[in-house]
C-alpha cells in the first residue's frame, strides 16, 4: 500500500474533526463523570470533535448513563451492543460509526488523563503516522496505582511482543491511540477481543505504515471496590493468555521452534550420554562385532534405562515441534501475502463504490 506520509493540516484548523471512541463495559459507576471531564476538556481543544460511546452489552446501567449524558450534549452519541461482544468488536463498531479524519480510542475510566487526546491528535497530524500509541512503558512514560505484579507482567509481556512483532512499539497492547480514520476503516481486522490492539500493530507493520509512540502516564485512581472489579475483569491469567495469543499472531513458529530446540538439547545430551556409555562398554564384550555392539547397548540400557527413554521421547518431540515451526513459518508467509493482496482488493472495491456513489451517474 502506498501512503501519503505528508503531515495534514494543523490541529488549530477549525475544519479538522476528531472522533473520540469510548468503549464501555460495566462502567456505570463513573461513566457520567468521566464523560463530563472529557468533554469539558475538549471544549478548549483546537479542533472540532465528537464522542462516540460504545456500550458493549453491559450488565449494569452503563447504557442508561451514556444516554443520559448524550441527551444534554449534541456532540456525544451512543452505540449499544445487545450482548457483550468484546473490546475488539466495540472498537470496530466505534470505527465504523466515526465521522472524523482521526479516530482516538480512549478508556471510559480516564486511566489516561484527557490531555493525552491533544497529544495524540497533535502527533498524528504533524507526523503523518497511521497509528499513534500512548505508551506508559516507553522512555518518559510512567505507571501509577497499578498492582506491582500486573504492572511487571504487562511490561515484560509488551517487551516480548515488541521483539516478536519487530515493530519496536513498547506498548503493543495499549488501547489509548490515535488512528488515521481512512486507514483504520480500510484495515481488515478479525479479532473481537483484547487481541485487536496487537493485531492492528501487526497488520500496520505488514503494510509498512508508520506507527509512532508518545510517552503517557497510566494512572489507576479508583477506590478499593472498583479496583477489585478491575482485577476480576482483567485477571492476570487472562491477560497473560491474551499476551501469549498476540505473540502467537506475530511469530507463530517461535512457539514451536523454541520448545523444539529445548527438547532437541535434552535429546542430544541424553542420547549422547547413552552413546558414550555404549562405546565405553564395547571393549568388555566378546564375540562378533555386531553382538559386541548389541551387548554393549544392552548393558548401557540396563545401567540407565531412563536415559534412553528420555532421549528418545525428547527427540520425537523435538522433531515434531521443529517440523511444525517450519510449516507455521511457511503458512504465515502465505497468510501475509494473501492478506496483503486481499486488503488491496478490498480497498479498491471501496474506492470504486465511493466513486460511483459520489458521481452524477444516478440522479
Amino acid at each position: 500500500m502506498v501512503s501519503d506520509r505528508s503531515p495534514k493540516r494543523s490541529t488549530s484548523s477549525s475544519g479538522l474533526l476528531v472522533s473520540i471512541v469510548v468503549p464501555a463495559y460495566n462502567e456505570a459507576s463513573h461513566l457520567y463523570e468521566s464523560l463530563e471531564t472529557l468533554c469539558d476538556h475538549l471544549l478548549d481543544a483546537g479542533f472540532d470533535w465528537e464522542v462516540i460511546v460504545v456500550d458493549d452489552g453491559s450488565g449494569d446501567d452503563t447504557g442508561e448513563e451514556a444516554r443520559r449524558f448524550a441527551m444534554g450534549h449534541d456532540r456525544v452519541s451512543v452505540v449499544e451492543h445487545i450482548t457483550n461482544l468484546g473490546l475488539g468488536q466495540a472498537l470496530k463498531t466505534g470505527f465504523k460509526a466515526s465521522r472524523g479524519e482521526y479516530v482516538v480510542t480512549f478508556d471510559a475510566d480516564l486511566s489516561y488523563s484527557p490531555e493525552h487526546v491533544d497529544q495524540l491528535v497533535s502527533t498524528i497530524d504533524t507526523t503523518g503516522a497511521k497509528v499513534v500509541v500512548a505508551s506508559p512503558y516507553m522512555e518518559g512514560g510512567s505507571v501509577e496505582g497499578v498492582p506491582r505484579l500486573r504492572a511487571f507482567l504487562s511490561k515484560v509481556a509488551n517487551r516480548i511482543l515488541s521483539t516478536l512483532s519487530l515493530s519496536h512499539v513498547s506498548t503493543t497492547t495499549g488501547m489509548v491511540r490515535a488512528y488515521d480514520a481512512r486507514f483504520i476503516k480500510r484495515l481488515t481486522l478479525k479479532s473481537v477481543d483484547n487481541q485487536l490492539n496487537a493485531e492492528i500493530i501487526y497488520k500496520t507493520s505488514l503494510l509498512r505504515e508508520r506507527v509512532v509512540e508518545i510517552p503517557a502516564h497510566l494512572r489507576w485512581t479508583r477506590d478499593e471496590e472498583d479496583t477489585k472489579k478491575r482485577r476480576g475483569s482483567f485477571s492476570i491469567i487472562r491477560t497473560t493468555l491474551d499476551f501469549l495469543f498476540s505473540g502467537f499472531i506475530f511469530r507463530p513458529f517461535m512457539f514451536f521452534i523454541l520448545p523444539g530446540a529445548v527438547f532437541l538439547l535434552v535429546a542430544v545430551y541424553a542420547l549422547g550420554w547413552a552413546t558414550a556409555h555404549v562405546i565405553t562398554a564395547i571393549p568388555d564384550q566378546t564375540g562378533p562385532i555386531n553382538n559386541m555392539i548389541s551387548d554393549a547397548a544392552a548393558a548401557a540400557f540396563s545401567a540407565s534405562p531412563h536415559t534412553f527413554v528420555i532421549g528418545g521421547v525428547a527427540l520425537i518431540f523435538a522433531t515434531q515441534l521443529i517440523s511444525l515451526g517450519i510449516v507455521s513459518a511457511q503458512s504465515k508467509r502465505y497468510f501475509e501475502e494473501l492478506w496483503y493482496q486481499g486488503n488491496e482488493v478490498s480497498n479498491r472495491v471501496i474506492d470504486v463504490e465511493s466513486e460511483i456513489t459520489s458521481s452524477d451517474v444516478f440522479p
